[in-house]
């Protein structure tokens, strides 16, 4: 039985369809990461490219790496999700974004890369008030 994961951006208009499991979940911490993704950290299932299918309008936004490599970033041009992630350094592979999966409940984070980039704050200590959903909270109150 193939495993199939499925995903689509923010507004839906970008869709992917990523057959089998990946070779690798990554999480990142490097500088390039953190400002795509507006936080500290990116999280990204790497698939052999041939095992996956993206349909809809993908905008490219390309940058060379610290290691001389080409980076690619592909996001939905109506909503702004960042779907995949290409490196020329392993051009058989494609990255896509955790977070747009449909169901991403049986994977987990196999390696984290760039750490001595982690921001501090990039974390939650045991004393983090959580909340299940949105809370009927404001900092006012």
């Amino acid at each position: 039985m193939c495993i199939n994961f499925t995903g689509k951006c923010l507004c839906g208009a970008v869709t992917y369809k990523a057959a089998g499991q990946p070779v690798v979940v990554a999480q990142c911490h490097c500088e390039e990461c953190r400002r795509l993704s507006g936080t500290g950290h990116t999280v990204g299932a790497m698939y052999s490219a041939e095992n996956v299918d993206v349909h809809g309008q993908v905008g490219v936004f390309t940058y060379e790496s610290c290691k001389g490599t080409t980076v690619s970033k592909g996001f939905c041009v109506k909503c702004g999700s960042p779907i995949w992630g290409k490196n020329t350094g392993s051009p058989q592979h494609i990255t896509l974004s955790l977070g747009t999966m449909d169901d991403a409940r049986d994977l987990a984070v196999e390696v984290v890369i760039f750490e001595r980039d982690k921001p501090h704050w990039d974390q939650l200590d045991a004393d983090v008030i959580r909340f299940a959903t949105q809370p009927d909270w404001t900092p006012e109150t």
